[in-house]
């Protein structure tokens, strides 16, 4: 008779207790690693840099999660299906990078809420606000008429953009924002755009499943990789910004 799982409990007043390994993570639910511990800086990017991500709702302690197989996004292998090619052609809309994190924040909380229940509750916005804060996390906004339509955020490590979220408030404008950051982190180099977990959407989009210890060794270098990026300003030509950009 097997023994049964047991879950690590992480101390929240010590945000450099270790991970346990991943390896232990369980079958069912997939991935799910540890609970508790805090979402100070210095837990988040450790995590990160282990492949492990928080993801808990509001009225729960925090669950910490690898799973296995885990969903990449290589920058060169993104799918630009022929209608959101002519969306992006069209370029009625301008792209930013962190014009706007905190409302991205938001958006992002409030559109998980309407389709699976929000896991961004005040916490995790107010932990991902100091990230950004730091350098560490980035926001993609996409504006049309000075009106913020779609974006996404994640963070960053290395040579890796580990995505969280994204939303859209008019047709596809989360995937131009996922375009246009696969176009930039080509020229800067990046190795791949960390999706977590599966879904139909996301593989359309040219994402595919790499088994766990397949995806931990990529990360393991290329967390240690110097970016070629001083900062995180577009490169590519985008869509004017000053045309349908923010109003000031």
């Amino acid at each position: 008779m097997e023994s049964p799982i047991r879950l690590h409990w992480l101390d929240p007043r010590n945000p450099h207790q270790p991970f346990p390994p991943v390896h232990l993570a369980m079958r069912d639910p997939n991935g799910l690693l540890a609970i508790g511990g805090d979402l100070s800086p210095t837990r988040l990017m450790r995590a990160y840099r282990q492949g492990i991500f928080p993801w808990y709702n509001p009225d729960e302690p925090v669950l910490w999660w690898c799973p296995d197989p885990r969903t990449v996004l290589f920058p060169n292998e993104m799918h630009v299906s022929r209608s959101l090619g002519k969306a992006i052609r069209r370029a009625d809309y301008a792209v930013s990078f962190d014009r706007a994190f905190d409302t991205v924040l938001v958006e992002c909380g409030a559109a998980r809420s309407k389709c699976r229940g929000t896991w961004l509750g005040d916490d995790m916005r107010h932990a991902y606000g100091e990230l950004f804060r730091r350098g560490h996390a980035h926001s993609v906004e996409i504006w049309r008429d000075g009106a913020l339509i779609g974006g996404l955020y994640g963070v960053t490590l290395g040579r890796v953009f580990f995505g969280e979220s994204m939303f859209s408030r008019a047709t596809d404008a989360s995937k131009i924002a996922l375009y246009w950051l696969s176009r930039q982190l080509q020229v800067w180099d990046f190795e791949m755009i960390d999706c977590q977990v599966s879904s139909a959407h996301l593989l359309s989009l040219g994402a595919r499943e790499l088994a766990r210890t397949t995806f931990l060794k990529q990360l393991a270098i290329a967390v240690d990789a110097t970016p070629a990026n001083r900062a995180w300003q577009f490169s590519v030509e985008t869509p004017d910004l000053a045309a349908h950009g923010p109003r000031t």
